[in-house]
């Protein structure tokens, strides 16, 4: 007997979605904005959702009798807070999340102020021009001493930067500058994680179209801590029986993921994850004719290890789309989003792993 057929998703309406929570700003701690858009698109589908105290957000598609289980996605980003404004009006940047110094030269972004206000701006060096620095800037260093944002606006001194409600503390949000591509590309910063995010609300759609029930109640966690390590900390329901985390696979030399395919991470910076689940997703897969790759991340942890490290007595386990330079200008294709659809739809309609 072949294996169960799945909903059909919408890939298409993902990439809507994706596009949009992209041009979203939302650095871990000033999520409201992009939560309140996820939050529309489950209107529209008659699905209630709530928030955590922390202020993370929570769905449920009910089951067929089967044990509950949960999966998490995460909306927060990589960005910054506003350090120090400098006596020539530039501000200095205390990051928000683990990146490289030199992966945000030449962002655009924008500060938002307490009272509001977003002001553009751009991320550069303090040597940024090679017709005054020449060698100098090549050798340059980048590190949170000589990157600062140069605001788009006329300020000549703390004094006139602070005039705009520009203070210490204020976000810093990066550009995606999201696109997608004739190819099947979709190219941008933050897909990590907002690609799991539309993939999630993508799978919803399906199953309430097709009024297709998951196998046990299935609670989607979004979280808005992530970036930081502890967004999953507290949140998940403690009835689940298993975590299946939703986050990009990381592609680079030395790995196996692929920006085509959807990936199983095995094993981490915290540790491997279930076997029981690894192996239950893996004979998913090949069910199903999902291709799967298979890969180990030693400079990677997610809201399951986060959710595991505060106690969580369930199962976790970890899948998510090929995404290229993770954490600087990042790209996936339409393919992986599929894939990773496919596996979490898969997933859905199976007992747990026994």
């Amino acid at each position: 007997m072949g294996a169960m057929s799945l909903p059909d998703v919408d890939i298409d309406d993902a990439l809507r979605v994706l596009l949009e929570l992209l041009a979203t700003p939302s650095p871990s701690g000033f999520t409201e904005r992009a939560l309140a858009a996820v939050e529309a698109e489950l209107e529209v589908l008659g699905v209630e959702a709530r928030r955590t105290p922390k202020g993370a957000l929570l769905w449920t598609l009910p089951g067929s009798g089967g044990a509950p289980r949960a999966v998490s996605s995460h909306i927060d980003t990589l960005g910054a807070m506003v350090k120090e404004i400098k006596a020539n009006g530039r501000l200095k940047l205390s990051p928000i999340g683990g990146y490289d110094w030199a992966t945000i030269e030449g962002a655009e972004c924008a500060v938002h102020t307490e009272a509001g206000r977003a002001i553009s701006g751009t991320v550069v060096n303090t040597k940024q021009s090679s017709h005054v620095h020449g060698q100098e800037l090549r050798d340059l260093k980048r590190d949170a001493a000589v990157m600062e944002v140069r605001l788009d606006a006329e300020v000549a001194s703390a004094a006139d930067t602070r005039a705009l409600g520009v203070e210490v503390g204020d976000v810093v949000a990066f550009d995606s500058a999201p696109r997608a591509t004739p190819e099947g590309f979709v190219k941008g910063r933050h897909l990590d994680n907002k690609a799991a995010v539309a993939i999630c609300l993508a799978v919803t759609r399906a199953f309430v179209a097709s009024r297709v029930h998951p196998e046990g109640d299935t609670h989607f966690f979004v979280s808005n801590y992530e970036e930081v390590g502890h967004g999953a900390a507290v949140g998940i329901p403690e009835e689940v029986e298993e975590l299946l985390c939703i986050d990009m696979a990381a592609v680079g030399e030395g790995q196996t993921s692929s920006e085509y395919d959807v990936t199983l991470c095995v094993k981490d910076s915290g540790g491997p994850y279930d076997p029981v689940m690894n192996r239950r997703l893996r004979e998913l897969a090949r069910q199903h004719d999902i291709p799967l790759k298979v890969d180990i991340y030693p400079y990677y942890a997610s809201d399951a290890t986060a959710s595991w490290r505060a106690g969580g007595g369930h199962r976790a386990a970890l899948i998510g789309p090929g995404v290229d330079a993770s954490h600087s200008y990042e790209r996936t294709h339409r393919r992986a989003l599929e894939r990773t659809a496919a596996l979490l739809e898969a997933y859905l309609l199976a007992p747990l792993a026994g």
